[in-house]
């Protein structure tokens, strides 16, 4: 089975990243794990909730698993065990193809785009919110009557943000200058 691009890049720049970085020990280079797209859906209303699911299905290419309320909270009129939003989680190949469009075809289409935030946590993994999904190329404008908005989470194993930051940038993640 044929590598995804992204994949075949990485293995490219790791020897790169591993002298850029001063690590010792080429399974020290930090990699991309997984990653996860997330959305809350307001309201529990099943046609919302399987619309942004079938969604979710169209940009990730994998089907997507419906997230539960842990505990209630009155004051967002949530009980415990409710269906709260939606989430994939990305792993290999499919991991590595669906960063490879979001970075080639979906951030460029964003209006007035000068690239994403530098900013990671303290575990060099990179959380990106996307407004609107009508900037992924896979979804027909008029299918979908109404945009939401979600999480996108690049899960690294870098040790902090400085290696996960080496790591994104040299992938080719369109960070804007700090």
């Amino acid at each position: 089975m044929k590598k995804a691009r992204l994949e075949e890049r990485y293995n490219e720049i790791r020897t790169k990243l591993k002298d850029d970085l001063g690590l010792n020990n080429i399974m020290e280079v930090p990699r991309i794990s997984k990653i996860v797209l997330n959305a809350g859906v307001k309201g529990a209303d099943s046609k919302v909730l399987q619309d942004v699911a079938k969604t979710f299905a169209i940009i990730s290419g994998q089907r997507p698993v419906r997230t539960k309320a842990r505990k209630s909270i009155a004051g967002f009129k949530l009980r415990e065990g409710m269906t709260v939003g939606v989430m994939v989680t990305l792993r290999s190949r499919m991991m590595y193809e669906f960063l490879d469009r979001l970075i080639g075809f979906t951030l460029p289409k964003v209006r007035d785009f000068q690239g994403v935030s530098p900013r990671f946590d303290r575990g060099g993994n990179y959380n990106l919110g996307i407004k609107d999904w009508s900037v992924f190329p896979e979804l027909e404008k008029e299918t979908r009557e109404k945009s939401h908005g979600f999480n996108i989470t690049i899960q690294t194993t870098a040790r902090d943000a400085r290696q996960g930051l080496a790591l994104l940038k040299e992938i080719g993640m369109p960070f804007r200058e700090a």
